[in-house]
C-alpha cells in the first residue's frame, strides 16, 4: 500500500503552524511522530491534500518544571523522552509505566505524547484497507453508513485506544490547545467526546501545544496493566490505570480510568468513596474491579471478545489497585 498524493507544509514556529492550519482548515492532517496517522494513510483512511508536519517547531518539545510546581510536556516530545525523563520518572511515576507499554522501542522513539492523546479511533471494521472495506461496503465511521458492530444504531463504537490517556486522567492532566486565534486550556477529562467518530473537543483550525502535570500529584503511586495479544507492539484490547495518594498504609486519595473499551478513555466513578481512609486488600480490589467493568462498554470492534475484554477490565482493575497501594 502506498500513501496518496499531498502537499508537505513545514512551518518552524507555532504561530506560522497555526496559521497555516487555519488557511487550511478542513483539508489538512497534521503529523508529529506519524505512527498512526501514515498507516492509516496507507490504507486510504485519510486523503488529506496537505500535511502539516510540526516536526520543525521546536516550541513543542521539551519536557520543562514550571515556577508553580507543575511539570509542562510539549506536544511533540517522544515518547521515548518521557520514558526516559528523570523529572517523569521521580514525580509521576504511573506516566511512566503507562509509557514503558506503548508499541516498540523504535516506535517510541517516533510517536509523541500529542499524537498518543489524540490517536484515531479504532476498530476491526475501520482499520483494512480500501478494497477490504470495500467488499464490506464500508462502515459509519468511513463512506458507509452502516455500524458493523452495532448494525441498528447510528452511534460508531471504534475503541480509543491509547496508553497515555488513562495514566494522564489519573495524574489530573490538562491540555493546552493552540489556533490562529489564541490559546485555551482545558482539564484533560473535557478534551474527550465519547463517540468513536466525533472523538475529541478539537476544532479543525485547532492543534494541541502541551500537556501539564499538576504539582498536587507528584509522588502519587500508580500502575498501569494492558491487555494485548502480542507483548509489544499492538494496541491495548483493555488497559486500566490506578494512581494512589498514600497516607501511613491508607489511601488518601483515588483515581482509575480505563481505556480500549469504549469510544474515549474513562474515568471510573466513585472509587474514591470506597477507597478513602481504607487499607486496600484483595476483597476491596475485587469491588472495585466489578466497578471499573460496569464502566467499560467494549464491543466487537476487535478479535477478542466483548466478554473477555471486560473480565479483563476487572481483573486488571484488581491487579493495578493491589499493585500501586504495595
Amino acid at each position: 500500500m502506498s500513501l496518496p498524493e499531498f502537499k508537505l507544509l513545514r512551518p518552524t514556529t507555532l504561530s506560522e503552524a497555526a496559521r497555516v492550519l487555519d488557511e487550511h482548515s478542513g483539508e489538512v492532517k497534521i503529523v508529529a511522530g506519524g505512527t498512526d496517522l501514515l498507516p492509516s494513510m496507507k490504507q486510504k483512511l485519510f486523503t488529506p491534500p496537505f500535511l502539516l508536519d510540526l516536526r520543525s517547531v521546536r516550541e513543542l518539545t521539551g519536557i520543562r518544571a514550571e515556577a508553580d510546581g507543575s511539570v509542562s510536556i510539549g506536544a511533540l516530545t517522544t515518547l521515548s523522552a518521557i520514558e526516559h525523563s528523570a523529572l517523569v520518572r521521580g514525580d509521576y511515576p504511573l506516566l511512566l509505566a503507562a509509557t514503558r507499554t506503548v508499541a516498540s522501542p523504535v516506535l517510541r522513539n517516533m510517536g509523541t505524547i500529542g499524537g498518543n492523546i489524540c490517536l484515531d479511533t479504532r476498530c476491526l471494521w475501520y482499520n483494512q484497507s480500501l478494497t477490504w472495506r470495500k467488499s464490506c461496503g464500508f462502515c459509519l465511521k468511513k463512506d458507509g453508513d452502516l455500524c458493523h458492530v452495532a448494525p441498528g444504531g447510528k452511534f460508531c463504537w471504534a475503541a480509543f485506544s491509547g496508553d497515555t490517556p488513562p495514566a494522564l486522567l489519573c495524574l489530573g492532566a490538562e491540555v493546552e490547545i493552540a489556533s490562529a486565534s489564541g490559546t485555551r486550556r482545558i482539564p484533560l477529562s473535557e478534551f474527550y467526546v465519547n463517540d468513536g467518530i466525533v472523538r475529541l473537543h478539537l476544532s479543525p483550525s485547532e492543534l494541541l501545544t502541551r500537556v501539564l502535570l499538576p504539582a498536587s500529584a507528584k509522588g502519587w503511586r500508580g500502575s498501569y496493566q494492558k491487555l494485548r495479544v502480542r507483548g509489544s507492539i499492538d494496541y491495548p484490547l483493555a488497559g486500566v490505570a490506578v494512581a494512589l495518594k498514600m497516607n501511613r498504609g491508607r489511601v488518601e486519595d483515588a483515581r482509575m480510568a480505563i481505556t480500549a473499551v469504549n469510544p474515549a478513555p474513562h474515568l471510573v466513578k466513585d472509587i474514591d468513596a470506597r477507597l478513602i481512609g481504607a487499607e486496600v486488600g484483595t476483597e476491596l480490589a475485587e469491588a472495585i474491579g466489578e466497578v471499573a467493568a460496569r464502566t467499560a462498554k467494549p464491543l466487537t470492534t476487535s478479535a477478542l471478545t466483548p466478554e473477555y475484554r471486560r473480565e479483563m477490565v476487572k481483573i486488571f482493575a484488581k491487579r493495578a489497585l493491589l499493585e500501586a497501594v504495595n
